[in-house]
């Protein structure tokens, strides 16, 4: 008999091998080191769908962050529905896709392209139509992808994101540590033990985060509702003071993600007023601030806040597959779902 979560078990622990394939070929980042200043870029925009989309919002806070350059996420439909002509000089399309095959990306990606943009894509397929329509495209290297809930492909498309960015600031990289973290969570067996045994399917569940780790808290969010059957929210927390803490009750489960060196001050506000009402905060990595009955779900110890982030999402990976596995659900093949989604 098939065990629950099997395959997704195994594509999150090759993460590290991911990751060493694709910091051995740091080199392939040199053809476009210096794009933004030959193509006279003025901003920058990103094309996803799902789980690429927040892998998005982690480069769009990167450059955001390390360049100073304006960063939007693509609206697909504008092209595809309505028909848009872009005028896209001196923009650069960033295209992120695990497939590089849903039709609304690729005829966007085509229309960028027409429209004087400058193309790179990522994806975990070369010779998808995503990758042949861009300017230069980086592989993923992450091999195949089986299960349904895409885990080391989006742990991937943030270290690429990474050292694209790395790249254009000639920011040294710390490969050796990314790769030793990395190792260390995958080779954590009780790592979520805890905190699955304290979680409901009953109760709400609302994942946080703010920075770098909002693209995680958005991915937790999506990982445990493939996975599990159940509606989650996954908000900035400045977001969340903006009206949905309106919701929050005493058996709200809250969860924040929050990497090593992330500011303290980012969510004192949100902390203090969510504990006035929850009884216990879930934390996914090692910046919290914990108290009381609260439960920390283990990160990285890498040297900065960018870095830790990216290797924190096998965290939220991790839990997502063991709570839908203890909830009695294959992780591997959500019904209703497929693995590649041809969106229009």
């Amino acid at each position: 008999m098939k065990q629950l979560g099997a395959i997704m078990s195994s594509e999150i622990a090759e993460t590290p091998k991911v990751f060493k394939a694709i910091l051995d070929n740091q080199a392939a980042f040199d053809a476009v080191r210096d794009v933004l200043t030959a193509q006279n870029i003025q901003s920058v925009l990103i094309l996803a769908r799902g789980t690429s989309d927040n892998a998005a919002h982690y480069l769009k806070y990167l450059i955001e962050t390390q360049i100073g350059l304006p960063v939007g996420l693509t609206s697909p439909s504008s092209v595809t529905i309505y028909n848009a002509q872009l005028k896209y000089k001196n923009t650069l399309v960033v295209a992120i896709s695990q497939s590089g095959q849903s039709p609304d990306l690729v005829h966007f990606a085509t229309a960028a392209r027409e429209a004087s943009a400058y193309v790179i894509s990522m994806t975990n397929d070369d010779a998808s139509p995503l990758a042949k329509i861009a300017h230069h495209h980086f592989s993923l290297l992450a091999g195949p992808e089986l299960a349904v809930a895409a885990t080391k492909s989006y742990n991937a498309q943030l270290l690429v994101s990474y050292l694209l960015v790395c790249a254009w600031t000639g920011k040294s990289v710390n490969s050796a540590q990314i790769i030793a973290q990395a190792e260390r969570i995958a080779g954590d067996r009780d790592l979520v033990a805890d905190a699955v045994v304290h979680t409901s399917r009953d109760h709400e569940i609302v994942i946080l985060g703010r920075g770098f780790a909002y693209p995680n808290a958005r991915e937790a969010a999506l990982k445990i509702q493939e996975t599990c059957k159940i509606s989650v929210q996954g908000l900035s927390t400045a977001d969340y003071l903006h009206g949905p803490i309106s919701a929050l009750t005493a058996n709200t489960q809250v969860f924040i993600v929050a990497p090593q060196h992330m500011p303290a001050e980012s969510i004192v506000e949100a902390t203090t007023k969510i504990r006035k009402t929850a009884h216990r905060i879930f934390w996914i990595g090692n910046g919290g601030t914990p108290a009381g009955d609260d439960i920390v779900l283990a990160g990285s110890h890498c040297e900065d806040e960018i870095t830790s982030t990216l290797v924190d999402a096998m965290v939220l990976q991790r839990f997502a597959l063991e709570f839908a596995v203890a909830s009695g659900f294959d992780p591997d093949a959500p019904e209703g779902l497929s693995k590649v989604t041809l969106t229009h």
